[in-house]
This record gives C-alpha cells, structure tokens and sequence, in this order.
C-alpha cells in the first residue's frame, strides 16, 4: 500500500522516526517555554483584573469618601446659613429696638418743650392776668372815688383790654 503511494517502507519508517525525534525536540525545547508563556500571561492577566478590581474598590472608597464630605459641606452651609439668618434677626431686633429708643427721646423732648411752652404761656398768662388785676384795681379805685358801679368798671377794664390788643 505505501508502495502505491510511492514511499518504501524504510523510507516510511525513516519519516516516522524523524517526525518523533522532531516532536520530542520541539516539545522538549519549545512547549515547556510555550506553556510557560501562557501561564505568565494568564497570571499577567489575572493580576491586571485583580488590579483593576483592587482600583475599583478604592475608587468607590474614594467617592465615598467625597459623598461624605459633600454631605458635611452642605451640612455646614446650612448652619452657616441658619447662624447668618439668626444673627440678622438679632440685629433687625436691636435696630428696631434701638428706633423705639430714638422715638422714645424724640418723644421725650418734644413732651418737655410743650411742658416749657405750656409753662411760658401759663407766665405770660399770669402776667396779662395781674396786669389786668391791677388795672381793674386801679379803675375800681378810680371809680370808688368816683362813686361809679363796678359793673361800669369791669365792662372798662375789658374794652381797655381789648384795644391794647390782650391775647389769650
């Protein structure tokens, strides 16, 4: 049958025998460095996805970490807010109270210069009143000696008074 092909048969068993002198060479020198090469590069691989899953996780720890800080930032800026507005109450209240004060004294003042006006006018009052009095006098006097009646009197003292021009 090899015959027919046209291969003897120590030819064959030439061919044979060099092929498995050739296998076990190269799987003497080149499959142990071949299969050292897959398991490097298996473990290079399985290295970078446990790299990549080690990354992960401190990426997650990070943003975390960020979130928190995020949270206590506007927790901060809220008290911050709420202090802001707690104090402009405070000094709304002490403008406003510090207002009243202000228009207590102006108040205060305005009561004092009516009282000294009131009082002005109650003296200026009295003395129109003991002029009047003494003019009155004077005239009663005048008329007593004159035997005239007071009530002639009173109506002179007042027509006297009104053309020196007495103001109330």
């Amino acid at each position: 049958m090899l015959e027919a092909l046209g291969v003897n048969l120590t030819d064959f068993i030439f061919y044979v025998i060099n092929f498995l002198i050739l296998v076990g060479v190269l799987g003497k020198f080149t499959y142990k460095p071949f299969l050292n090469m897959l398991d490097t590069r298996k473990q290079s691989i399985q290295d970078a996805l446990d790299n990549a899953e080690l990354t992960n996780r401190r990426a997650d720890e990070k943003m975390e970490n960020y979130n928190k800080r995020i949270a206590k930032v506007e927790e901060e800026g809220r008290e911050i807010i709420k202090a802001a507005r707690v104090k402009a109450d405070a000094q709304a209240n002490d403008i406003i109270e510090e207002a009243h004060q202000q228009a207590d004294a102006v108040m205060a003042r305005a009561e004092a210069a009516i009282e000294k006006e009131k009082a002005a006018a109650m003296e200026e009052m009295r003395e129109e009143i003991a002029a009047l009095a003494l003019m009155a006098a004077e005239k009663i006097v005048e008329h007593e000696i004159q035997k005239v009646g007071q009530e002639a009197i009173v109506d002179e003292v007042i027509r006297q008074a009104r053309s020196r021009g007495w103001q109330s």
